[in-house]
């Protein structure tokens, strides 16, 4: 049966449905009327060449959705592991707080320059990505960390102290999980605060304590006891990374497709680059305690370490035995440096302790 005909057959199908369906003249005559308009259009797609534009039609469309996630994806895709980033001259005010800096640039290159990824809708080519947000993520779990020392200890003087207002609130905002969109519905009906708008207030908190800070009217208390409880908190929580990894490793190594090593892997990637990032500030801000303990040469192998296990950078995350002869363990060597870096924290916490 050809084309033309299954149109005059749907067209006559129609015709006859709406006219026995109806009890009346007027209902038949509404229905015979409906059928002409449907016929009218059947006869419209039955015209020379409307096939053939309507099966391009179809294909346009097919075409669009399967480029638009791939392309998107390529497009949006960013893990920005550059050791050499620093803040702006805008962000570094003339005594005020590097580190702080540094959370403050950091904040707005993930959020609004590259643009936060964890929280996109099915409609994004970025829901389809897993490396970069898991990255994004974990940058954000290390400056939620320093967001509470610098609230509980260094911006602060002594423990008896009120903490500071800007410091608390970006504390709290910093711990926002990083997967919320503006509409639930499973959760609400109701539009929700995203995970952006929190970590742009946190970074306006964050800036809002460093002008007050270079203006004299904000606390940052540079002594050792401080530094010593920051790096120590630091190696904590970089000791739940290490069991996280542990624990990847002892169900799953071995596995030839192991969709989850790679979600291990960048968010400790992240975490450990934020890290990074922070201590490379701390080292300015407390660069006289430093030189005063003869810290300088431990300090700088222990950031540099922070480096390393930052820029570990495979083109697939492979969790291969630990002691397989051809499939690497990327987890294994990133859980190496990891805790190379932890136990040089550990080192210059126990010189402070002197």
């Amino acid at each position: 049966m050809s084309f033309s005909d299954r149109i005059a057959g749907m067209r006559e199908r129609l015709r006859h449905r709406w006219m026995y369906r109806s009890g009346d003249g007027t209902s038949a005559a509404a229905g015979t009327g409906a059928a002409a308009k449907a016929g009218g259009l059947f006869s419209r797609l039955d015209r020379p060449g409307m096939r053939g534009i309507l099966w391009r039609a179809a294909a346009a469309i097919v075409i669009v959705i399967l480029l638009y996630y791939p392309i998107g994806m390529l497009i949006v895709h960013t893990v920005d592991d550059d050791p050499d980033f620093a803040p702006s001259a805008a962000d570094l005010q003339p005594g005020g707080s590097e580190a702080v800096a540094y959370a403050v640039a950091l904040i707005d290159r993930e959020v609004n320059e590259n643009a936060w990824t964890a929280n996109d809708p099915f409609f994004m080519p970025g829901f389809m990505l897993d490396n970069m947000p898991n990255f994004q993520q974990g940058i954000m779990s290390a400056l939620a960390r320093f967001g509470f020392e610098l609230t509980d200890q260094l911006g602060r003087t002594r423990g008896s102290s009120e903490a500071d207002s800007d410091l608390q609130r970006a504390a709290g905002l910093l711990q926002y999980p990083g997967n919320v969109w503006i509409w639930n519905p499973s959760v609400s009906l109701a539009p929700r605060a995203s995970s952006e708008s929190q970590y742009r207030e946190a970074r306006r908190r964050l800036m809002n304590y460093n002008t007050r800070l270079a203006a004299g009217s904000a606390n940052y208390d540079i002594r050792a006891d401080n530094l010593l409880a920051t790096i120590e908190r630091f190696a904590a929580d970089l000791g739940s990374s290490s069991a996280l990894i542990d624990r990847h490793l002892t169900e799953d190594a071995g596995s030839l497709f192991d969709s989850g090593a790679d979600d291990v892997f960048y968010l400790t990637k992240g975490k450990l680059y934020g890290y990074y990032m922070i201590l490379k500030g701390l080292g300015t801000d407390f660069a006289p305690i430093i030189k005063e303990r003869n810290l300088q040469k431990p300090w700088n192998e222990m950031v540099e370490s922070f480096r390393k296990a930052a820029l570990l950078d495979p083109w697939v995350v492979m969790n291969g035995a630990p002691d397989a002869q051809f499939q690497p363990n990327h987890l294994a060597m990133q859980g190496f440096y990891l805790l190379r870096a932890r136990t040089q924290l550990r080192e210059i916490s126990n010189i402070l302790l002197k």
